[in-house]
């Protein structure tokens, strides 16, 4: 393969491109989910094939194909509308230098799941499935756990070479409980499909389904029988299920790189921030405050050794104590704003273009246990697992719902489950209010494998670090409040 795409690169040189690059990606999937008990879809799926981009004079042409046989075909056919681009060109791309490089790189597995027999992983699932439903008052059940194993190959024409080898695995359980006027829900460990590693099938034992099922069936029949979360200001401790959502909208999204520049604002959104507040001191957040893009940190669904642009993994600092200080970016909108690529191109497959997507978004630990960040509080609550989330365009205004809020009094739980509880806030003032950050023991790194972005659209498996975090004076509910 290597003499075959090295010498693809040559040809590409030869028809006058200024650079050109191409991805091989052979992807292998497969998902697996119950519903109360009983078998609902088992999905297997193999895709293979190469993207190629082409720039010349200052414009990109791309073309894929799943038939390896026309390798130069589909160059050609990129370097052409590489030219053809030139006509309604606006302003020249340039892209960012990067070092040439032979490299590998893959996914510490201990475990192929690929290799785990079916029944064994439907006897997990389904003992899941049977300690939830044994629980009075539980209505409905599910279960999952899903797999993605993917090599990629990446070469250009500055004569970088590298192969990368990925697994991710994950998977979750969740329990409904009814009344006639209610339905409320509990996941673990996570809601939206549970929470996802790039490792092998020795994360999915890790997470010990089983050993929590019977916890989170009690959790939502003790939900559908609570009271509505008050309104009102109140302290909040946010936990990591939580935090992760929050991370991801409020941070990860706005310090895209291509949001700023308004690559997305027909789809995705932009952003509030700008490129000039690298140079023009914006406060984000409180001196507690301090997030990086880490692609390096191991097990990360948004961990890799090279990008899809051949930019080795990063750990870039976007907070720093509450001060703004980066952006995740590619070689283009990286040289647009005259810095160096993040290392955060990224394509969903071999049939779209790389385009700026988070890697790990992590929030580093502070000093407290969670029991000093409660007994910090008065009056609030500690709230748990995102259950729905909305945010403007702009990533300003937010408003996020979690699946269960516990009371806190006097700096201790009282013991109390309230329902429905809804916060909202603006980015900046919400991370501002931040006065407490838990320690290294209490941080829990989660995957999220389906951030949704671009057009045509792209799926991105990225990452989120955090520890339980203490906020002031936040709003809670949808009543107006003085």
């Amino acid at each position: 393969m290597k003499e075959r795409l090295e010498k693809l690169m040559g040809y590409i040189r030869g028809l006058g491109a200024d650079y050109g690059d191409i991805r091989v990606k052979d992807i292998a999937e497969e998902a697996i989910v119950l519903e109360d008990g009983k078998v609902k879809q088992i999905w297997n799926e193999r895709s293979k094939g190469f993207g190629i981009r082409v720039y010349a004079g200052g414009s990109l042409g791309f073309s894929a194909s799943n038939d390896l046989t026309k390798l130069e075909e589909t160059a050609k056919k990129a370097y052409e509308i590489a030219k053809a681009s030139q006509i309604l060109q606006a302003e020249k791309t340039v892209l960012a230098p990067k070092p040439v490089v032979t490299a590998a790189y893959a996914t510490p597995v201990k475990t192929d799941p690929f290799t785990v027999p079916l029944k064994d992983k439907l006897e997990l699932l389904m003992s899941c499935e049977k300690i939830m439903m044994a629980v009075e008052g539980v209505s409905k059940t599910s279960s999952n756990m899903s797999f993605r194993k993917y090599e990629v190959i990446y070469c250009d024409t500055d004569g970088s070479y590298i192969v990368q080898n990925f697994c991710q695995s994950g998977g979750g359980i969740s329990a409904i409980a009814q009344t006639e006027t209610d339905t409320q829900t509990r996941s673990y460990p996570d809601s939206f499909r549970g929470n996802y590693h790039r490792a092998g099938y020795e994360f999915i034992l890790e997470m010990d389904l089983p050993g929590h099922a019977e916890e989170i069936a009690k959790e939502a029949v003790a939900l559908v029988n609570a009271p509505d979360c008050p309104s009102g200001i109140f302290d909040l401790v946010i936990d990591s299920t939580q935090m992760t959502l929050q991370i991801h909208e409020s941070v990860g999204h706005p310090t895209e790189l291509d949001r700023v520049m308004g690559y997305e604002a027909a789809y995705a959104g932009a952003s509030f921030v700008k490129t000039e507040n690298l140079t023009e001191e914006l406060i984000y957040g409180s001196p507690h405050v301090t997030i990086v893009a880490d692609a390096t940190y191991p097990a990360g669904l948004g961990t890799f050794g090279y990008d899809d642009e051949g930019v080795a993994a990063q750990r870039t600092v976007l907070i720093d104590k509450g001060v703004f200080k980066g952006f995740t970016s590619s070689r283009d909108t990286a040289a647009k704003a005259g810095l160096t690529s993040s290392g955060a191109a990224i394509a969903d497959g071999w049939h779209n273009l790389p385009i700026v997507r988070m890697t790990n978004i992590n929030i580093m630990p502070g000093a407290f246990t969670p029991d000093e960040l409660i007994a910090g509080v008065e009056d609030g609550f500690l709230l748990s697992v995102n259950k729905s989330w909305s945010i403007d365009d702009k990533r300003i205004n937010f408003q996020f719902a979690c699946e269960a809020a516990y009371e806190i009094k006097n700096g201790k739980k009282t013991g109390r489950i309230f329902k429905n509880p809804i916060y909202s806030g603006i980015t900046t003032q919400f991370w501002g209010s931040c006065d407490g950050v838990a320690s290294e023991e209490y941080w829990c790194l989660r995957g999220t494998p389906n951030c949704g972005k671009g057009q045509p659209g792209q799926t991105a498996r990225v990452g989120h670090g955090s520890a339980p975090a203490r906020f002031r004076k936040v709003k809670v509910g949808v009543a107006d409040v003085k």
